[in-house]
């Protein structure tokens, strides 16, 4: 999303005041937890946030960042597949406990003629593990007495 406002905020206009003002509609795009406010203010779904790390945790993390909401792990080997490693990101895109504030990729590759090659992982893979966050996320919700805070 930076990339994409340092583009648009280089885009047309000669006046520097023209460089400064948001030209994206998404940053008036309400995000609030409580549908309260219409500022863009950072920050993601804790619960969809802690729900991530913990369904993923069986994987070494590369990168994670809470304000931008997203988690990278590094290449995996399940212990029962030789030749076979799969990388996940997982996006939280709200602040909200929702299905569609949660976006997972699942990356496969195998190993075979020396080199490692790209493969589609299972169609069902992502569906699953998204499944799995979402679960976890309720219940994280659930213990901590159904509250937003």
């Amino acid at each position: 999303m930076a990339v994409l406002l340092g583009l648009t905020a280089c885009s047309g206009g000669d006046k520097a005041s023209d460089l400064t003002a948001p030209r994206n509609q998404l940053l008036k795009e309400d995000r609030s937890a409580t549908g309260g406010d219409d500022q863009l203010s950072g920050g993601v779904n804790a619960y969809l946030w802690r729900g991530a790390l913990d369904t993923l945790s069986f994987m070494p993390i590369s990168t994670a960042d809470a304000v931008g909401g997203f988690i990278l792990t590094d290449w995996y080997t399940p212990p029962a597949a030789h030749g076979e490693r799969f990388k996940i990101t997982a996006y939280v895109l709200d602040k909200r406990l929702r299905s569609d504030a949660l976006r997972v990729s699942v990356f496969r590759q195998v190993y075979e003629g020396g080199e490692w090659t790209d493969v589609p992982p299972a169609a069902n893979t992502s569906s699953d593990i998204t499944s799995k966050i979402l679960a976890r996320a309720r219940q994280l919700r659930a213990d901590n007495g159904n509250n937003d805070n």
